[in-house]
C-alpha cells in the first residue's frame, strides 16, 4: 500500500461508516473527520443515545442505534470496524455480505481459519478488505522499505522488533479478557509481527515462543523466535507490563536500520494529542566506527494515512494492492497461530499454510 498525496479528488470522497464507539474510533474519527478523501457519514452503537453523542462530537450525519442498520445504509461505500478483536471476522463478513469495502483494525482476526473466511467473503462479494495497522501507511514506512535495497544494507540477515506498554483497568480491560481476543500477542504482538512481515517478505517455516500468563489467562508478556526456510532469523516480544517500548532493530550484510515505526508521528514533541517524532536511521557499512545517519519523513496520523490509502485503492479499482496486503494479513495470522500454540506447548511449531 502507498501513502496518498493530499490533493483534492476529482471524483467524490469514499463514504465511510464506522461500527462502534470505542475510543479508537474516537480517535479515528478526529484524525480523517477533515480529510478530502475520505467522508465520514454514519456511525453505529448498539446504545442510539451513544451513537448520536459520538455524532455530535465529530459533525457525522447520521447515527444508527444498531450494527445492522449501519450495514444496510446504501449510502455507505465502506465501513471501518474498531471493535474487539473477537468481532472483528463476525462484522467484517456481515459488511462485506452487505456489499460494503472494509477497514478493519489489527489483528484482523483471532485466527488464520477466520482470515481466510473473510478473504473468501471479500472475493465472492468483489469488495475490497484491507487490515488497517496505522504504521504501514505511514511515509516512514515507504522510506524504512527503501532503506532496505541491497545497495544500502545489503542482504537482510535478521530482525529483532519489540512493542510493549502497561495495561491500565485490568479488572476490566478487553485485553485481558481471552473470549474477547485479549492477551500481549493478539494485542501487541501483531505489531511487530507485522513488521517483521514486511521486512522479511514472507512467512516463517516455524517458530518457537515462551510467555508469562496472568490470572485471567491471557499472555500478559511473551517472545518468539521466527525460523526462515532460509537461514534468515527473526525475534518478537511483546508486553501488557512493561514501560511503553516500540523498536525495530534490521541488520544486513553491509548495513543496518533502526526504527521505532510509530503508528501516529510529528514533527515536535509539542503535539496536540501528544504524537511525537519516530525515529528511523540507518547506517550503511559493516564497521561500528561508521556514523548513523538519519532518516526524515513527512509525518501525520497513521488513521488518516490508512483511510485515505484505502479510499484510494477502492477508487482506482487495485485489486493488486489488496492482494499484496491480504497475503500479508494471511501470513501474520498464520504466524499468530504458531506462535500462540508454541507458547502453550512449550515446543517448536511449523506454520500452517
Amino acid at each position: 500500500m502507498t501513502t496518498p498525496h493530499h490533493t483534492p479528488l476529482h471524483n467524490p470522497p469514499l463514504r465511510l461508516g464506522i461500527l462502534g464507539c470505542a475510543n479508537i474510533a474516537k480517535q479515528f474519527a478526529r484524525d480523517v473527520s477533515d480529510s478530502p478523501l475520505v467522508a465520514i457519514q454514519a456511525v453505529a452503537s448498539r446504545d442510539l443515545t451513544k451513537a448520536q453523542a459520538f455524532a455530535q462530537s465529530f459533525d457525522i450525519a447520521r447515527a444508527h442505534g444498531s450494527y445492522e442498520a449501519l450495514l444496510t445504509d446504501a449510502a455507505l461505500d465502506a465501513i471501518y470496524i474498531p471493535l474487539p478483536n473477537s468481532m472483528h471476522a463476525e462484522w467484517a463478513i456481515r459488511a462485506m455480505q452487505a456489499g460494503k469495502h472494509v477497514l478493519c483494525e489489527k489483528p484482523l482476526a483471532l485466527n488464520l481459519t477466520e482470515v481466510t473466511r473473510m478473504f473468501e467473503v471479500a472475493r465472492q462479494q468483489g469488495v475490497m478488505l484491507l487490515e488497517a495497522y496505522p504504521y504501514w501507511f505511514q511515509p516512514q514506512t515507504r522510506d524504512l522499505l527503501g532503506c532496505l535495497s541491497h545497495d544500502k544494507i545489503g542482504e537482510v540477515r535478521s530482525v529483532q522488533a519489540s512493542f510493549g506498554f502497561t495495561v491500565g483497568n485490568t479488572d476490566t480491560n478487553i485485553r485481558m479478557k481471552p473470549d474477547l481476543g485479549g492477551g500481549a500477542l493478539l494485542d501487541a504482538g501483531s505489531y511487530p509481527l507485522s513488521l517483521i512481515r514486511l521486512v522479511m517478505g514472507c512467512a516463517p517455516e516455524r517458530v518457537m515462543a515462551h510467555a508469562n500468563w496472568a490470572a485471567t489467562g491471557v499472555d500478559i508478556s511473551l517472545m518468539a523466535t521466527l525460523f526462515y526456510a532460509d537461514g534468515r532469523r527473526a525475534q518478537m516480544s511483546c508486553a501488557m507490563d512493561t514501560a511503553n517500548h516500540r523498536r525495530a532493530i534490521i541488520v544486513g550484510s553491509r548495513g543496518t536500520v533502526e526504527t521505532e515505526y510509530l503508528n501516529h508521528t510529528s514533527d515536535s514533541h509539542t503535539h496536540p494529542w501528544g504524537y511525537l517524532p519516530s525515529q528511523l536511521r540507518v547506517r550503511q557499512g559493516i564497521a561500528n566506527s561508521i556514523p548513523f545517519e538519519d532518516v526524515h519523513s513527512a509525518s501525520g496520523s497513521g488513521f488518516r494515512f490508512a483511510a485515505e490509502a484505502f479510499a484510494q485503492v477502492v477508487r482506482e479499482g487495485d485489486m493488486a494492492a489488496i492482494e499484496r496486503a491480504a497475503t500479508a494479513s494471511h501470513d501474520i495470522a498464520a504466524t499468530l497461530d504458531a506462535i500462540q500454540t508454541s507458547a502453550k506447548t512449550g515446543e517448536v511449531v511449523h506454520l500452517s499454510r
